[in-house]
């Protein structure tokens, strides 16, 4: 008989065992690995068994042991130095409690900073992830933790999360949706002051109400709040809502992300009333799922301080960063118009019952793009936003050029999306003894904030490489036990499972491909030529073996089709020792195989890779990447960390692409990896690889670690923006007044004019290292010229006048005799066919950018 619904019994510990419930209920335990070897010492049976989840194991693990454990005093004396040492990650001083201490004058630290994702990958006990954004969103905390950032994490627990893979008989992927307990997950309910757990209602259509109660995880320092629709205050269609992670249709997905930015804000607000957390300054959008959050703010100024919207828009832009992980239009979020219109609410007068104070059309407005029944929310996180960046330098060029088209004259690079480099949680991602190569080649500085390893050399050749044979042995282990339970869940009897105890070699050269799979990301490239594959496999000198493992989105029936070509492929009995897929891909099975490849292999349609995190992980492991140059890679490569596969960029045939990249992809292995693994000394050492892994380990160590990423956001985008949102909100005349110029100068800007340029001191045949006097006269429309900046323009110019790699030089006011006049003194630096022109832009103290207002004049 079926159970009609789950729940779970958490065990009552013996009074000497009760700090273990702190250590579990804190997730630094998952990647603290002192905390793990204790919890695994309760039970090693029951440890391997749940997959390492310690909620479960003290589930499991019968009275006598635990009675056992409180009279055992050894086992005390740990746990209470571990209790003691997790006090003391909790509470002293940590680089960002050293900066705010040495920080100059005038550079603002926010005292808190609201984190907004909807999914976090913080461990597989926490099925609240589904591929790349998850695990960066959880190494993002994880790594604001271990700095001392004071983030809140807000996302929302989902009741059967993802999905578990599995295949079927033929290869096909089948998707599994176990429930899961909120009682059963490292999460406690957030409580009230009268005791109760909190809970934040949303308005819905027809004049019901969305409730979801808010739980919390531990992630060391940082809260994260999660909220949870399956109560029983909401109707069976609301309580849906946070079933399942990127499931249902567009109406599901709509109400999941007016819940995780309307909820989400105010959710921030009852945790920090209830505790005395530090309210957010600062608030991040992880993409444009979250964009709802910069409406409630927008309302709740509105509501509070009587702020007309365009005033509490000023205010909201100033605390706010947008960071989009989209490198084509077709991965952005866009619902139909009528379906926002639909939950936005509309009164009689057009105003907004979910978001009382907001016109309808107004944040209809925000999602504005060419096609006017779409609603784009890129486009709103953008317009909500002061500071935007993508995700790698390459990536940010991508952006720039996607969205330009929302900053009508301007070139793509002046538009204002900069760019933060993703990185990776160095104690999740390392292995144990991986970390400790880090720690020596670091000289024993904190890897937290150390941005450079420089004692490589006291590393020895002998203890990489025989490093690197330990962790590729592990992941053949992990293959062999995972491939066989595959064949069984696929039908295969143990009886004909044999060949899986022998599969793969722990001795030959391995390289890993793991990663969503989806149709840019290139799964099925390496078989372009099927039998040159299985050539490079089979090499009687240089053997080549393959781990593979990745998941589809449910509803993507391409990326399906790609992987039982994979697992097709890989089932054949000539070369199943040499090539593996590993189903159900999770962050378990990704630590093992990103440490246990030599190489890993990358190989997206360029530039489709926003930022690629996998071969980081790897890399952190001493894997050499193998990869084409799109995200991270394209920035970080630097000759002697891995392999750039060639692009055959300009063949706009798709087929002759993939070919000749695969080609290129063949020729690298054959050519250059294989026989550099495979050279060895009398010692049997590839002396020549391990330099390579060494070189790896020391170059990118550093440069690739989440915390790296952390701190350019702390000083690029988080400080600025609780600088001017202080500015704007600490005195909302501020705010008021910003709103008031704005207003002004776009009903003046189409008035603008400039009536006249003149040049002079070049003489008739102008030569490098003359300067060109630029004097232009200008009808400003009534604004004044502490409203405006105006610049020269030169570049090199084509045959149809267009200027190209420009420079633009601040002109200097001079005077409004005959107009409003301005001046530069521009030297000739570029030789050949030279143009100039002269611009106006709007100027304020509290723009982050000339571009902000999407308004230029040019002459």
């Amino acid at each position: 008989m079926k159970a009609l619904r789950r729940f779970t019994v958490r065990p009552q510990l013996p009074e000497p065992l009760q700090p273990l419930g702190a250590l579990i209920r804190n997730l630094r335990w998952s990647w603290h690995p002192a905390s793990q070897d204790l919890f695994a010492d309760i039970d090693r049976g029951l440890w391997e068994r749940f997959e390492g989840d310690p909620l479960k194991l003290l589930g499991a693990v019968s009275v006598a042991r635990l009675e056992e454990l409180a009279q055992d005093h050894h086992f005390l004396d740990r746990m209470h130095g571990l209790a003691g040492d997790l006090q003391s990650y909790l509470t002293e001083p940590r680089w960002y409690q050293h900066q705010i201490d040495t920080a100059p004058p005038g550079v603002v630290l926010p005292r808190a900073i609201a984190y907004f994702s909807m999914e976090f990958g913080v461990s597989e006990v926490l099925p609240i992830y589904s591929g790349g954004l998850g695990i960066l969103a959880g190494d993002h905390l994880k790594s604001a933790s271990d700095l001392g950032v004071p983030i809140i994490g807000v996302g929302l627990l989902y009741r059967y999360g993802y999905f578990w893979q599995s295949l079927s008989a033929d290869g096909w992927q089948q998707e599994h949706y176990p429930a899961h307990d909120p009682q059963g997950l490292p999460i406690e309910r957030v409580l009230g002051a009268d005791g109760e757990q909190l809970s934040v209602t949303v308005p819905m259509p027809g004049g019901r109400q969305l409730t979801a109660r808010i739980w919390q995880a531990s992630v060391g320092r940082v809260p994260l709040l999660l909220l949870d629709a399956d109560n029983e205050a909401n109707d069976d269609e609301l309580r849906s809502t946070t079933d399942r992670l990127y499931g249902g249709d567009q109406d599901h997905r709509i109400k999941q992300e007016i819940l995780l930015g309307v909820g989400g804000v105010r959710a921030v607000n009852a945790f920090t009333e209830a505790t005395g957390h530090a309210a957010p300054e600062v608030f991040h959008m992880n993409e444009g799922h979250a964009g709802f959050l910069g409406l409630e703010r927008i309302r709740s100024l509105i509501e509070s301080d009587g702020l007309t919207c365009n005033e509490a828009v000023s205010a909201v832009r100033a605390g706010t960063v947008f960071t989009t992980h989209t490198p084509v239009p077709a991965g952005i979020d866009r619902f139909p118009v009528d379906l926002v219109r639909h939950y936005l609410d509309g009164d009689g007068d057009g105003q907004s019952r979910l978001l009382p104070g907001l016109p309808v059309d107004e944040v209809i407005a925000f999602g504005a793009e060419d096609d006017p029944s779409r609603f784009n929310m890129a486009h709103m996180g953008l317009r909500l936003a002061q500071r935007a960046n993508g995700v790698a330098k390459l990536h940010g060029v991508v952006s720039r050029e996607m969205f330009a088209g929302l900053y009508p004259g301007f070139e793509p690079d002046e538009v204002p999306i900069g760019s933060v480099t993703n990185g990776v949680h160095l104690p999740t991602w390392a292995a144990r003894e991986m970390y400790d190569v880090a720690g020596d080649m670091s000289d024993w500085q904190d890897l937290a904030s150390a941005s450079d390893w420089p004692a490589a050399g006291r590393v020895s050749s002998e203890r990489l490489w025989e490093l690197r044979q330990t962790l590729r042995g592990r992941l053949v282990t992990m293959a062999r036990s995972a491939v066989k339970q595959s064949w069984l869940l696929r039908g295969s009897s143990t009886a004909e499972l044999g060949w899986t105890e022998t599969i793969l070699d722990p001795h030959i050269l391995t390289i890993g491909f793991a990663r969503r799979v989806s149709t840019y990301k290139r799964l099925t490239l390496m078989l372009r030529d099927p039998a040159r594959l299985k050539a490079i496999l089979l090499n009687p000198d240089r053997p080549v073996q393959i781990v593979i493992a990745g998941k589809a989105h449910p509803a993507d029936e391409y990326g399906k089709r790609f992987m039982q070509e994979m697992v097709r492929f890989a089932d054949d009995a000539g070369i199943r020792h040499r090539i593996a897929f590993l189903p159900d891909y999770d962050m378990g099975m990704a630590s093992v195989l990103c440490a246990g490849a030599d190489v890993w292999l990358n190989n997206p349609i360029r530039p489709q890779e926003a930022s690629g995190t996998s071969g980081m992980k790897a890399a952190l492991n001493g894997s050499l990447n193998l990869s084409i140059s799109d995200g991270w890679w394209d920035e970080l490569f630097d000759g002697q960390d891995g392999w750039t596969i060639p692009t055959a960029d300009g063949v706009a045939d798709e087929n002759r692409r993939d070919d000749l990249e695969a080609s290129a992809l063949y020729e690298l292995i054959e050519k250059r990896v294989a026989p550099l693994f495979y050279s060895r000394g009398a010692d049997g050492r590839p002396d020549g690889w391990v330099d390579l892994v060494r070189h790896t380990l020391s170059y990118l160590g550093p440069r690739v670690q989440a915390t790296r990423m952390v701190r350019d956001y702390v000083n690029q985008y988080y400080s600025p923006a609780a600088t001017f949102s202080r500015a704007t909100t600490a005195d909302l005349t501020v705010a008021k007044s910003l709103s008031a110029w704005k207003d002004t100068v776009r009903e003046a800007w189409p008035r603008i004019r400039v009536t006249s340029v003149d040049t002079s001191g070049i003489g008739s045949e102008p030569s490098l290292g003359n300067v060109m006097t630029v004097r232009a006269s200008l009808d400003l429309g009534g604004l004044t010229p502490d409203d405006v900046q105006v610049q020269a323009v030169t570049g090199r110019v084509d045959a149809t006048e267009q200027l190209h790699d420009i420079v633009t030089t601040t002109m200097t006011f001079v005077g409004d005799a005959e107009g409003d006049r301005y001046e530069a003194q521009l030297p000739l630096t570029l030789s050949g066919a030279v143009g100039y022109t002269v611009r106006v832009l709007p100027k304020h103290d509290l723009l982050a950018s000339s571009a902000e207002l999407g308004l230029v004049t040019t002459a």
